[in-house]
């Protein structure tokens, strides 16, 4: 599936309801900034298409394709950061043979900016993603993954920003419980921590550097019928997180899940299903003040036709 850039920017919707501006910013300015975030996760290894085999996701997805995308993109846009949120690792034989060396060579070529880590990614231990980790020209963030102590500590930090003509963006990582996913002999000197409690830390944080958007890159599931943290949940008890790029649960979600708060933006939960088969896009108009003044969603199916224009 294809759509014009026309068509495309005719769908920005406004939400300067939803655009509180946080105490201590500056609204001097009056320059506005276009950012283009495009996001993944779940690719599990899927460095080809799906085999045209009749299947449900037959010719879907691969990386080539992919690529191509995400450089037409770049074309039309000064302003592109590009997320994933976890478990790049398991799925094809890539994995079984490279041990997840290709896919993060494909991920660095794609230019990719930040990722947190998924269960997936301690499918060889710790000291297997290390082996792999010079491979990956990305950052990697997780909040609620202690990792001092540990071979990562170096490697995977909490946070992390960048800035786009002013615009300062604030990412942070939250990771799902290793229970009953991850073996405690391959997440040796990596700890758990309650991603809720994380999370408003890391909003105090990042609002207190300066950053206009927050952006947490999620691997902890949509949504279950159970307690257990969720991006949902999340998004209802932490506010002033603008927005959730969420993985594990393989959601496809053709429209974000808008969560509102009393006091701040509201948060915004998007999600990409899995294996690369779709590119997630958010288009974020922000004046110079640092408000929000347009959002816009979308994603693209990655298929032979896939293109930007």
């Amino acid at each position: 599936m294809t759509v014009s850039r026309r068509h495309f920017l005719r769908t920005l919707t406004a939400s300067a309801a939803g655009a509180a501006l946080w105490p201590g910013l500056s609204a001097a300015a009056d320059q506005r900034t276009h950012l283009v975030i495009l996001h993944t996760n779940d690719t599990h290894s899927r460095i080809d298409p799906f085999p045209d085999d009749g299947g449900r996701n037959a010719g879907l997805g691969g990386v080539a394709r992919r690529s191509a995308l995400i450089n037409d993109i770049r074309a039309e846009h000064e302003h592109v950061l590009l997320l994933d949120s976890g478990d790049i690792f398991q799925g094809t034989p890539y994995f079984n043979f490279f041990d997840g060396e290709l896919e993060f060579k494909a991920m660095s070529k794609m230019e990719y900016d930040v990722a947190t880590l998924g269960n997936h990614e301690f499918d060889n231990g710790v000291s297997g993603f290390m082996d792999v980790l010079p491979f990956a020209d990305f950052a990697f963030i997780s909040a609620n993954y202690d990792v001092h102590g540990s071979p990562l500590e170096p490697h995977v930090l909490p946070y992390t920003s960048r800035t786009f003509d002013g615009l300062k963006v604030g990412l942070f990582g939250l990771g799902i419980a290793f229970d009953g996913l991850v073996l405690p002999a391959l997440h040796t000197g990596v700890t758990y921590q309650d991603p809720v409690g994380v999370a408003r830390e890391m909003v105090q944080q990042l609002r207190g550097d300066g950053c206009d958007l927050i952006v947490c890159l999620s691997h902890m599931g949509y949504r279950y019928r159970s307690e257990r943290p969720s991006d949902v949940r999340l998004a209802e008890q932490v506010e002033g997180i603008d927005l959730i790029l969420g993985g594990h649960t393989h959601t496809f979600l053709d429209r974000p899940h808008v969560i509102p708060h009393e006091h701040t933006a509201a948060t915004r939960i998007a999600q990409v299903g899995f294996a690369g088969i779709r590119l997630g896009r958010i288009d974020v108009i922000v004046d110079g003040s640092g408000r929000v003044q347009q959002w816009a969603h979308h994603h693209y199916r990655i298929d032979a036709s896939a293109r930007a224009a």
